[in-house]
């Protein structure tokens, strides 16, 4: 089953404050009190004036997004990450081979990143989303990492992600879902 993020996470009620305007900006909720914003072209362009661009080269260090981060864009996690840490996620997995990439604003200034990785052999903790989570405040819980621990696991695509936020459930709905039927 393939697997595909592109997502601003950061804390919910900074996320609702900067998107408030937005008629492109769904808002998903998450655990820990984190919010999940699915970046869409239609939010690029909201952003940024311009549609999204997208690089052609395989991912890498170098290269570590497919979506170009234009300097608009950046300039708006920039100025959001004044109020709080601001991290920009993406990945994709699919038939066992894919990539996580990852950074994070705070103070107004890039504090960490981007990480790539396409190989995810060192620790959990290490991969470039796992790292970023840390980076924001993810406290450890009974998940096997940060990505699980806010629940990054529980909608597969944007496409996901945006039914999430438009139905306001929250992460702990699955769990919810998944105790009752765990009782039947």
């Amino acid at each position: 089953m393939a697997y595909q993020l592109s997502a601003v996470v950061a804390d919910a009620e900074l996320l609702r404050e900067h998107t408030a305007e937005l008629d492109h900006a769904v808002l998903g909720e998450l655990r820990q009190d984190f919010g999940l914003l699915p970046v869409t072209p239609q939010l690029v362009v909201e952003l940024t004036g311009s549609l999204p661009d997208f690089t052609t080269d395989d991912r890498s260090a170098e290269h570590p997004f497919g979506l170009v981060l234009s300097p608009t864009l950046t300039e708006s996690l920039t100025r959001w990450s004044e109020a709080g840490p601001v991290a920009y996620l993406e990945a994709e997995f699919g038939g066992g081979t894919g990539y996580q990439s990852a950074a994070v604003w705070l103070g107004g200034t890039l504090s960490w990143g981007p990480g790539f990785d396409d190989v995810l052999d060192a620790p959990r903790e290490q991969w470039p989303i796992n790292a970023a989570l840390t980076r924001l405040g993810v406290e450890p819980g009974e998940w096997i990492d940060p990505f699980a621990e806010l629940g990054l696991h529980l909608e597969r695509n944007t496409e996901g992600w945006l039914a999430h936020g438009r139905r306001r459930l929250s992460a702990d709905y699955w769990d919810e879902l998944v105790e009752q039927w765990e009782n039947q």
